[in-house]
């Protein structure tokens, strides 16, 4: 008898579940029931990124970057990253952990040219004394204001 109550519970609520209304009135229709808040979000959304120049093009491009630290030494890798940052404050540096070298990338160049006088002033200035490497990388643009107001 146990069993029985077993399998009719069951049955009884996978009958009464229903994943939709069927109304047999409204053939081929269907109704979406959704608040109204969602358009105003979704305007909203839209206008922000407007705002923010992410339909001025694309955020990313083949360029280059400078590799210029991978060592194991944390506070060095730090030291060097301050002193890039207050001496190149218009580039990033990008800090990387691979085990178990820290890697410090530097810059956003979009030519070879730009990235070899950033090589020629860090090397000139001794922040780091082992090789620089230049790396093809993807790497972020900022989308110029310029050009939307041109067209």
């Amino acid at each position: 008898m146990k069993k029985f109550y077993a399998l009719l519970l069951p049955v009884f609520f996978i009958l009464q579940a229903k994943g939709q209304v069927t109304d047999t009135t409204n053939t081929g229709k269907i109704t979406v029931f959704k608040d109204s808040r969602l358009d105003v979000l979704a305007k909203k959304e839209a206008a922000f990124n407007e705002a923010n120049g992410s339909l001025l093009g694309p955020r990313s491009a083949r360029g280059y970057r400078l590799m210029l630290l991978s060592t194991s030494n944390r506070p060095a890798a730090m030291k060097v990253r301050a002193e890039l940052l207050q001496r190149f404050p218009e580039q990033k540096v990008y800090m990387s952990f691979q085990p178990p070298y820290i890697k410090l990338r530097f810059g956003n160049f979009l030519e070879r040219a730009d990235a070899e006088k950033y090589k020629k002033e860090i090397i000139s200035s001794k922040l780091v004394t082992n090789n620089i490497y230049l790396l093809p990388e993807t790497i972020e643009i900022k989308p110029d204001k310029d050009k939307d107001s041109n067209n």
